[in-house]
């Protein structure tokens, strides 16, 4: 369970990151990358920062090679535009919840799908017909 300070950093660096991956870097390799999480750990000097990725694989691992390349220029805008008294080491992990999700979703529509076949196999009765054979 995370402390209530743990919290507070992560909701400041998440809002932080995003207004600076928006705005100030100017990283070619750095396409449309939205921070979806971030978590910090309990001493707060490890950060681990959540990013997707708008295109395919090869966008995905260009942009995280250009996150890391540019991880002590994106702590020293971060030390600038925060109060905090230590900025956390970054690591930077591709989110990959939405996909997961997706699969899950996908899986659960395929056993959909099969079961769906029994169901027609055994019709089930109208309340008229039930109340007339009574």
């Amino acid at each position: 369970m995370a402390s209530r300070r743990q919290r507070k950093v992560a909701e400041l660096l998440h809002k932080e990151l995003s207004l600076l991956l928006q705005h100030e870097t100017k990283d070619p390799r750095l396409g449309f990358v939205t921070v979806t999480g971030v978590d910090v750990s309990p001493d707060l000097k490890l950060a681990r920062v959540y990013v997707t990725v708008l295109g395919d694989k090869t966008d995905s691992k260009e942009t995280l090679q250009g996150l890391t390349s540019a991880t002590s220029y994106i702590r020293y805008k971060l030390g600038q535009s925060t109060s905090l008294r230590n900025i956390p080491d970054l690591l930077f992990k591709l989110d990959t919840s939405l996909e997961h999700g997706l699969r899950i979703e996908s899986i659960l529509e395929s056993i959909k799908e099969a079961a769906a076949p029994d169901n027609e196999l055994k019709p089930e009765a109208d309340e008229d017909e039930q109340l007339r054979s009574e």
